[in-house]
């Protein structure tokens, strides 16, 4: 199974790995995005449970900065479906989660006793709180696929940050980094483990090096190309894709403003 799931995320680039396998890998090495759900509701306590997972990954000296807002009302999955550009599954899956950057708990703590909170103003603690989200997040999807469950990320969460923030009510300090669609995925719809860049792409010992990646990404744009071709998608190289993501202003859908937008929301970002 364990080789059957690399050749899987690899496909054309053979990885030698230990033998040693069990259910954590094998959950973790079969994830798929998932865009097409059941109408099944989710069983009692499932998203307490999620929860449990995401505040079981590491935090940064224990600030926990992050927060999580469960929507199920269909009319609020609506609002935020075209808010990040009409994407139909978030409307369709029973719980949508937004996760959010959240300093503001920290300053209430320092309003309630009294002591300082200035480093909240620097970049640092905003870092911080990114990347406890993020770790948050993903311990809540091996989770929850551990469980037959199936989700899909919605960074375009972040396309229009004013309207999300007042659809959520958040406060100042705290900012909705992407969202994530949970629910059983619709065998009609199946989707394939998508490949990834070669380990030779990714994995640099000692030092990094672009030079021996460029090979790496050649191969992978053959791997990419029949990937979409099965799925029913445009065969296009890994590379126009990437690049037309990140070509300009434009391609980035509004979240060019983000200095702006986060500065706005309170966040100093000395």
């Amino acid at each position: 199974m364990l080789r059957a799931l690399i050749e899987a995320r690899y496909r054309a680039d053979a990885v030698s790995v230990m033998e040693t396998c069990n259910e954590t890998l094998e959950t973790i090495l079969s994830h798929r995005s998932v865009r097409a759900y059941r109408s099944d509701q989710l069983p009692p306590q499932t998203l307490e449970l999620l929860v449990a997972a995401a505040q079981s990954a590491p935090t940064s000296s224990n600030l926990q900065t992050w927060s999580v807002v469960a929507v199920e009302d269909s009319g609020r999955k609506s609002r935020l479906a075209a808010l990040a550009g009409e994407q139909y599954h978030i409307v369709q899956c029973p719980l949508f989660l937004v996760w959010l950057a959240d300093l503001a708990r920290l300053e209430d703590v320092a309003r309630q006793t009294g002591l300082s909170a200035a480093g909240l103003d620097y970049l640092e603690c905003f870092i911080v709180a990114v990347v406890d989200t993020a770790l948050a997040a993903q311990n809540a999807v091996v989770a929850l696929e551990s469980l037959g469950l199936g989700s899909v990320y919605i960074g375009a969460i972040r396309n229009k940050p004013e309207a999300v923030a007042i659809e959520l009510g958040l406060p100042p300090q705290v900012f909705a980094l992407f969202g994530l669609c949970v629910g059983y995925p619709d065998p009609a719809v199946p989707t394939g483990i998508k490949p990834r860049l070669a380990q030779s792409a990714v994995l640099h010992k000692e030092q990094y090096s672009l030079a021996v990646q460029r090979g790496a990404i050649r191969t992978y744009n053959a791997a990419f190309r029949a990937f979409q071709g099965e799925q029913g998608l445009p065969p296009l190289d890994w590379s126009y894709q990437a690049m037309e993501r990140v070509k300009g202003r434009e391609s980035l859908r509004g979240r060019d403003r983000l200095r702006e937008v986060l500065a706005g929301f309170g966040f100093a970002l000395r």
